[in-house]
């Protein structure tokens, strides 16, 4: 989200602007940012907080003042960082000014009109998405969650095209503004010393820019035989369901039918693609709502898994000051979020919990990040962050992947377990289709915004870019014919919300690497999937030491600490779905497969 982002910002350059000069040592430099950033970067995070929680024009002008002055503060401290570029440093303090050349995702300009009007658009496109609805012709209007649920739950075609459609008139009245944001960010980036707002996000990875693209496309390259297997099997079921008229097996498959407003996970269309029906079912929906669960007993036992490592219980302060359930009366910003709103001692999470699996997954991704700040809350502000952006993410999924069976079981949330093959393949697919499928949606997104930010992608062509790439990487179209009048990049909150995207893909590659040799330091025999680290405190201290790190060191410390690796590697997730991938190619033998 746009506001974390600022508020680490604002955390590391709400200082003194104007009166620091090479006569200032960088370390008393950096000493002086950790005294005098702590206080203003709480200001700020609590108008943040008011103005997601509450979403009227006044805590927008509250907000947008906010981001005016951590913008300000960003500005100018990256000039005098810059003056100790070259100079004699120590470790610490080289790798803190690096961190702060590096700049925010929404970098301003030095100057006060263009700061002002940055911070205004950003606060307001996240504002209009965060009230979107969507009204039909006999004037019932659905919010995004009951929007959602309908996509999960029906499986009439028109009903689903209805509701794909509507959410999209949510996002065209901000396409100007993410323009005009855009041209902003680009001078902002150029100031910091980069050529775009490209360059500037993809060189937040310890790695130039260059380098940083083939990576990622390398760590692409390694999972996508595994997603066109699932792609072309999802398809041909989808055809069987819906006819050879609507879901052709040469096209790509159209968007509305996957389950998920942005056809990003595909696991709610798990009743279409069950591989042994009957087998192994789990449904930890049913069971929390015949046993009268609550978002606080979601939560709670969320946290019972961290505790059950030997991490340390929520401050009271967590349930005090979070919001679980979305308010009746005022509108907010439902998009799920972790907020570190004192520097470890006030973590919160912002949630519109509903009684569901998915949700409950999503408890223990969000309180991944909450227990990334309590353990190195003791870090300066420097280095309080993940070791990259995608390790923050990777944290709660690695957790999800020890939701097994036995654990729900443990929970009461499932009764006798299923052995064998066919349950196996089914409890894969079902993953398969949430982590997997996932995985080229996590790459495309930013790959369009690069191409945005560098030019390649020109604003009369927002939306045929959009779905150039969405073709390209997923093998998904629109269902009806879109236009430059629409922007359905901008119905996705991270777009509005400013949130860089390569974070989830990076996250879902990793989460199974570290899954692995958390599984191992457990002493875990058996198939990968299999494992679950839950109560093992070998593996929460393993967990536990690379967390406490922060970002006091290139990433490549980090992963090392945790895995004995220094690169990024997909290769966990094919050893994981192993079984499931044998099964697909069986399945497929004799279909025509791409698009």
């Amino acid at each position: 989200m746009n506001i974390k982002l600022l508020l680490i910002a604002a955390s590391l350059f709400m200082v003194g602007c104007g009166d620091a000069t090479r006569t200032e040592s960088a370390a008393d430099f950096v000493a002086r940012m950790e005294v005098e950033g702590n206080e203003l970067s709480k200001e700020a995070s609590a108008a943040y907080w008011v103005r997601s929680t509450y979403i009227t024009s006044d805590t927008a002008i509250l907000a947008a003042k906010a981001g005016e002055r951590g913008l300000a503060f960003e500005s100018a401290m990256v000039k005098q960082a810059k003056q100790y570029l070259g100079t004699d440093m120590d470790p610490d303090t080289t790798r803190a000014i690096e961190l702060m050349l590096r700049g925010s995702s929404a970098p301003a300009p030095d100057d006060a009109a263009l700061r002002a009007e940055l911070s205004a658009i950003l606060t307001d496109m996240e504002g209009q998405y965060g009230a979107g609805k969507y009204c039909n012709a006999e004037g019932v209007c659905k919010e995004l969650q009951e929007l959602e649920a309908v996509l999960a739950e029906s499986r009439d075609y028109d009903e689903l095209l209805e509701v794909w459609k509507g959410w999209r008139e949510v996002s065209p009245p901000y396409r100007k503004e993410y323009q005009r944001f855009v041209e902003i960010g680009n001078l902002g980036a150029q100031e910091f010393g980069y050529d775009n707002l490209a360059e500037l996000w993809q060189g937040g990875y310890d790695m130039d820019s260059k380098t940083f693209t083939i990576e990622s496309r390398r760590l692409w390259d390694e999972v996508k035989p595994l997603y066109d297997e699932l792609h072309c099997h999802v398809r041909a079921k989808l055809s069987e369901t819906y006819g050879a008229d609507k879901v052709a097996l040469d096209k790509p498959i159209p968007a509305h039918l996957l389950g998920n407003m942005w056809s990003q996970t595909w696991d709610n269309i798990y009743d279409i693609m069950e591989p042994f029906p009957g087998v192994a079912p789990v449904d930890v929906t049913a069971a929390m709502q015949s046993q009268g669960w609550d978002e606080i007993k979601m939560t709670k036992t969320a946290e019972g898994f961290f505790t059950s490592l030997g991490m340390p219980a929520l401050p009271d302060s967590f349930y005090k000051n979070s919001m679980l359930k979305k308010p009746r009366d005022r509108n907010v910003v439902c998009h799920a979020s972790a907020w570190d709103i004192d520097n470890g001692n006030d973590p919160r999470v912002k949630q519109c919990v509903e009684v569901n699996g998915e949700q409950f997954g999503t408890l223990h991704h969000e309180l991944g990040h909450i227990y990334y700040y309590l353990l190195y809350k003791d870090q300066p502000s420097i280095f309080k962050g993940g070791a990259h952006d995608g390790f923050h993410e990777a944290i709660g999924d690695t957790i999800q992947l020890s939701m097994t069976p036995s654990y729900l079981q443990e929970k009461g949330l499932m009764g006798e377990i299923t052995e064998g093959h066919e349950a196996t393949i089914n409890k894969q697919m079902k993953l398969a289709l949430e982590k997997i499928a996932f995985l080229p949606f996590g790459k495309m997104i930013d790959e369009w915004r690069w191409q945005v930010f560098s030019g390649e992608i020109a604003p009369e062509d927002y939306n045929a870019g959009w779905w150039k790439l969405r073709e390209e990487y997923q093998g998904i179209e629109a269902p009806v014919a879109r236009s430059e009048q629409d922007f359905d990049a901008g119905a996705k909150y991270h777009i509005p919300g400013n949130t860089p995207y390569t974070r989830y893909f990076l996250s879902f590659i990793m989460q199974f690497q570290f899954h692995k040799a958390l599984c191992e330091a457990a002493g875990q025999e058996g198939p990968l999937h299999e494992c679950s680290i839950y109560n093992n405190k070998a593996a929460g201290e393993k967990l536990s030491n690379m967390l406490a790190m922060g970002q006091s060191k290139p990433w490549p410390d980090a992963m090392e600490a945790i895995t004995g690796q220094r690169a990024m590697d997909g290769k966990a997730i094919t050893d994981y779905f192993a079984p499931l991938n044998v099964w697909l190619k069986e399945q497929n033998k004799d279909r025509s497969c791409g698009w």
